[in-house]
């Protein structure tokens, strides 16, 4: 994780969905389409990365190209915690805003590493470049999507919204929303209550999301691609709210656009479905149409 941030935009709203396992073929549907899942051999991780994408009602009798919106989930995690990410609601939630779209949730973490930190530890530990590079290209490969920044969304959950924060402000020509729910913006230890400790002032900084706000600034300043960033917290997270409060004010300070809520409750799978439906409605419809 390092980065290098874009000038983000604004984000707002949307509804929700019912899942249900269908037998024998591992796939999960939702009334408005279908789960898989998927693999494919990793350079960066110099092994298999897993993924589930959930494809939109009509994707199988038609012919649209589709945007898609990759969800990150929390740490730490063993290899299965990407199945965890109820990737068929959020589908129906963009297929309730009037956006259809293809989700796509990868693998995070895996036996003996189970809190990278989304980040490039070196490799066959570089799981930004997974996610950012080869997954991408996997996905717009193997289905129909609008494959430019225009059709993604990065949206992660926990230390989910901290990947997602930093590989989007390091990939601003890859994606164009970013959301961070509960998420935090320096990479912390596994208990979340402390800095992950990377080696270096250097290498802690570079991993900073707040390191970079100026830089947002100038890029909007110079016309560069825009990102629609918004990010939330419950007001009783035991952890992160002060820091979001911080980047919060940063961003207010360097005058880059951004949506940031504080809303009542913790840090709970809970709270983050009650607020699915809003925030993955406002990313589908920042995004490109299916067309």
């Amino acid at each position: 994780m390092r980065a290098l941030l874009a000038a983000f935009a604004v984000c707002a709203i949307a509804v929700a969905a019912a899942v249900w396992l269908l037998p024998g073929d591992g796939s999960r549907a939702s009334s408005a389409g279908r789960v898989i899942l998927g693999s494919y051999p990793s350079s960066a991780l110099r092994g298999t990365e897993h993924y589930a994408v959930y494809l939109p009602r009509g994707y199988d009798t038609g012919a649209d190209r589709y945007p898609v919106i990759y969800a990150l989930h929390g740490l730490p995690s063993d290899a299965g915690g990407y199945r965890q990410m109820d990737i068929a609601a959020w589908g129906s939630d963009a297929q309730a805003a009037g956006r259809p779209a293809i989700v796509v949730a990868p693998q995070g973490a895996r036996a003996g590493d189970t809190d990278p930190e989304w980040h490039d530890w070196g490799p066959g530990r570089d799981w930004e470049t997974a996610v950012a590079e080869e997954l991408v290209a996997r996905i717009d490969r193997a289905y129909r999507t609008i494959a430019d920044r225009r059709g993604r969304a990065l949206i992660g959950v926990s230390a989910g919204g901290y990947g997602a924060s930093i590989i989007g402000v390091r990939h601003r020509d890859a994606y164009s929303v970013v959301q961070s729910w509960s998420g935090y913006f320096h990479p912390t230890n596994p208990a979340g209550d402390g800095p992950l400790d990377l080696g270096s002032p250097e290498a802690e900084s570079a991993a900073s999301v707040h390191s970079y706000v100026h830089d947002a600034a100038r890029a909007r300043a110079a016309g560069g691609p825009t990102i629609d960033f918004g990010f939330y917290v419950g007001d009783a997270d035991p952890h992160f709210l002060p820091e979001n409060e911080q980047l919060h004010r940063d961003l207010l300070a360097a005058g880059v656009p951004h949506t940031y809520a504080v809303y009542p409750g913790a840090h709970t799978r809970a709270f983050w479905a009650e607020h699915e439906e809003e925030w993955i409605g406002t990313a589908a419809r920042e995004l490109e149409r299916a067309h």
